[in-house]
């Protein structure tokens, strides 16, 4: 029963965080249109978001164990508190950068303590995989969340309106928040005893040195690299690209996170019956296709005038599917090595996942805009093939290296 509320708080924490950390598309559109910022400027906010979380990462794995998951995901919490009322009284593209940069720093203590309890709350592998994958799908599901909530805030006659959702959303941290701090973490607090924070990074550097991690980390970096570059820019290529309305053009981007969340969810009851890297090859060649085959229609969407759903080019429809078949990379990916290290080195290991995953989406959003500002939106995502072909290398690597039990 105490490792139930446990689960149920890091779900509630986990969506909290996905409708705010993942609504950069929604900011990014709004820094443009609202705020007069250029696409380059704009393509920061990723890394305001993403080095953040890169530099907090490697402070949680080494302090996390010593501080306690609890305190940590607290502390989290209250930071994205802060961070929503700064957005409502600011109302400026600092005032984005200032949320992007807390929520960034939060979101490493919640991840690192997520990935980092997931060992201790599961037992055996295909347990240990369907939580990470029952988890990641409700962070779509919150991201999803977030692309039909904004639009409902937003309105013609008053610009400022669409932030009235961050007093909304700061009620549902202080309730996350609540949930959290009532629930019994006693029962795995002894089973990480009290080390040096300094040894704790030493472990970080020593895991780099097994043969699968690199590949592991490469993986992460590639994987969220082509996700995020995807998601973040999506809302400004269905308005741009597209023609569609502002808030029409967010609120069809949710249809990439239903289908991710969809992905995760089909994936955790396939991996049952097949190879995980047979699965994984097979979804990134279905991503690869539909790069190749959909995206070309961008050229010509079709009607210029978009007021129903109806009038809505079919690409709108059809290109961010690809989200379930990239779905499934990465809590699979995660959970392979994860699953294959000693526990102990479970909380480095996830902060070295989360560092390069940062890493990776401030890579690909920044390439988006910037080919979203050199060649045109409706050429910009063509870019997602060379991080894909780079996954499956470096799936094909990893699992060499794990049958060969050298993780």
């Amino acid at each position: 029963m105490k490792n139930r509320k446990i689960k149920i708080s890091l779900f509630i924490s986990y969506f909290v965080f996905a409708i705010l950390l993942n609504s950069v598309g929604i900011l990014i559109q709004r820094s443009v249109n609202q705020y007069g910022t250029d696409e380059l400027s704009a393509g920061l906010l990723e890394g305001f978001k993403d080095l953040s979380i890169a530099f907090a990462s490697f402070l949680a794995g080494s302090f996390l164990p010593r501080l306690g998951y609890k305190k940590a995901m607290l502390l989290a919490l209250a930071l994205v508190f802060s961070g929503c009322l700064i957005m409502y009284y600011g109302n400026s593209f600092n005032a984005v950068k200032i949320l992007f940069t807390l929520l960034g720093i939060s979101f490493a203590f919640i991840k690192t303590s997520v990935y980092s309890l997931t060992g201790l709350l599961t037992t055996g592998e295909k347990e240990h995989t369907g939580f990470l994958s029952a988890i990641e799908s409700v962070f779509m599901i919150g991201i999803a969340t977030a692309f039909i909530g904004f639009p409902l805030f937003y309105s013609d006659t008053d610009p400022d309106a669409w932030l009235n959702i961050y007093p909304a959303i700061a009620l549902l941290v202080a309730f996350s928040f609540i949930f959290l701090l009532t629930s019994d973490f006693s029962a795995l607090t002894h089973k990480y005893p009290a080390v040096n924070p300094l040894h704790d990074l030493k472990q970080m550097f020593y895991l780099l040195k097994r043969p699968a991690v690199p590949v592991f980390a490469l993986a992460a970096l590639m994987y969220v690299m082509a996700e995020q570059g995807i998601m973040s820019w999506l809302p400004t290529f269905n308005e741009r690209v597209l023609h569609l309305p502002e808030a029409l053009a967010v609120r069809m981007s949710v249809i990439l996170i239903l289908s991710i969340a969809a992905g995760r969810y089909v994936s955790a009851l396939l991996v049952k019956k097949m190879s995980w890297l047979l699965l994984l090859l097979i979804c990134l060649a279905a991503a690869g296709l539909m790069v190749i085959t959909v995206l070309p229609h961008a050229a010509n969407p079709g009607a210029e005038e978009i007021k129903t759903l109806s009038d809505v080019p079919l690409i709108a429809w059809v290109f961010p599917l690809i989200g379930f078949f990239l779905a499934p990379v990465y809590p699979m990916v995660s959970s392979a090595v994860l699953s294959s290290t000693e526990k102990i080195f479970h909380s480095p290991m996830a902060s070295l996942l989360v560092f390069f995953s940062a890493l990776g989406g401030t890579a690909g959003s920044r390439l988006a805009g910037w080919l979203f500002h050199t060649i045109g939106g409706s050429k910009a995502f063509y870019f997602s093939l060379i991080p894909l072909t780079a996954l499956v290398i470096c799936l094909l690597m990893l699992q060499l290296i794990i049958s060969r039990k050298k993780v």
